[in-house]
């Protein structure tokens, strides 16, 4: 009854059944493990937004690694910026959507360390080759706010490290090539500046991150097991339909007269 089975074309439906069930379970695997760390990155930044500033040289110094649970931890920094080295990261968006560049400018510390700060986004209106026009931050000794980020890299971002830009002007943050740059000790990582607000709201600051949207993984990692556990109900039920076709064609054919010979 079942020996269609054993035909090219079932065997071949067969194996790529067998072959879609552990795919489909492994993605949905992936999507959990996406979910674990979407859940697990919103408490730290959480965490980390509703802790209470800490002076950054406490979780960083020149060459460090920020580890994942100081993300986003608020930061403060005493010194003055140093706009005679500032530089402009590219293709960098606002909340609108709108490409620019963030501002990176150096703050010297007051033991001479340098602290990289990115102080926000303005547009890119003129050619990309030149040096974009930024409103000065407060002269002299200040106190700064931020949020602590790491150090950028092309595997962390997708943003490709493109060589041979215009002066002044980079593709990804990083404190150990801006130590190469200035020929001084940076700290490790970078902060997001929420404090002193810039006059005339130039640049914009980076808004905070939020930390409440899971996202779809759960219900995606759910729906690849369901399609796992589809793959062979759906076998079973073509290969049902099929022994059922064949046995009422062989009814049907076994029922009909014989042909009269002349």
């Amino acid at each position: 009854m079942y020996r269609f089975l054993l035909s090219r074309q079932w065997v071949i439906l067969t194996l790529v059944a067998l072959a879609l069930i552990p795919t489909m379970i492994e993605l949905g695997f992936w999507q959990l493990h996406r979910h674990e760390h979407k859940v697990a990155l919103n408490k730290v930044i959480g965490d980390s937004l509703a802790a209470k500033p800490v002076p950054v040289e406490s979780l960083t110094s020149p060459g460090a690694t920020i580890p994942h649970q100081d993300l986003y931890h608020r930061v403060t920094a005493v010194g003055s910026f140093d706009t005679a080295h500032e530089v402009v990261v590219r293709r960098r968006t606002n909340a609108d959507g709108n490409v620019g560049y963030h501002v990176l400018t150096p703050f010297v510390l007051t033991d001479g360390r340098i602290l990289m700060v990115n102080r926000g986004w303005v547009p890119a209106d003129g050619a990309q080759t030149a040096f974009p026009e930024i409103p000065a931050p407060a002269r002299g000794e200040i106190t700064v706010t931020g949020r602590l980020m790491p150090d950028e890299t092309t595997a962390r971002s997708g943003i490709k490290n493109v060589q041979g830009l215009p002066d002044r002007q980079v593709m990804l943050i990083s404190g150990a090539e801006q130590a190469k740059r200035l020929g001084k000790e940076v700290l490790g990582g970078y902060v997001e500046l929420t404090s002193p607000a810039p006059r005339g709201d130039s640049p914009e600051l980076i808004p905070d991150p939020g930390h409440s949207d899971i996202g779809p993984h759960m219900a995606y990692a759910i729906q690849w097991w369901l399609f796992s556990a589809g793959v062979p109900v759906g076998w079973f039920v073509l290969a049902r339909r099929e022994a059922r076709d064949r046995t009422e064609e062989e009814k049907r054919t076994s029922g009909e007269p014989a042909p009269v010979a002349v």
